[in-house]
């Protein structure tokens, strides 16, 4: 078990299986030293964990708890293409929140992935980040989540 594996299973975290493309895509792709995953949303089980726009039908705590979901989801995306004791750092988070009119805390619900990752991989989870409010996302999901990860 390689460093990144043993720190998932000291905090009591199991990866999902990687989630089917919902289109004519990869969930990662490998480009010299870095992994880009697709948009993950907060499928748990093959289900959606919560649908609606975030500051209306869904509560930001609960939003936060769905990109959480998401960074698992892309972490697990990463682990399918190249092991995730391959990856050297985190290098950026995109989170896309469906946002209610006047939502403007993007940045709180984000949180759930940048702190999920910060457990997982320490200083090498620290990342630039974009939280960014939209109207509407794939499935009516509240939070969808991407990585770049860099790898050895």
């Amino acid at each position: 078990m390689g460093r990144w594996t043993a720190r998932l299973a000291e905090l009591g975290i199991e990866l999902p299986e990687v989630a089917a493309p919902a289109g004519a895509y990869a969930p990662a792709v490998r480009s010299g030293a870095h992994v880009y995953t697709a948009g993950q949303v907060p499928f748990v089980g093959g289900e959606l964990e919560l649908t609606g726009k975030v500051g209306a039908e869904v509560d930001p705590e609960d939003a936060k708890r769905c990109a959480r979901t998401c960074a698992l989801n892309a972490l697990a995306a990463v682990h399918g293409l190249i092991g995730l004791d391959s990856v050297v750092r985190v290098v950026k988070v995109v989170g896309f929140v469906a946002s209610a009119e006047g939502f403007t805390g993007q940045p709180g619900v984000l949180n759930g992935a940048s702190e999920l990752l910060g457990e997982v991989f320490g200083d090498a989870g620290v990342h630039a980040r974009s939280a960014v409010g939209v109207a509407e996302l794939p499935m009516g999901v509240p939070v969808e989540v991407e990585l770049i990860v860099e790898v050895g």
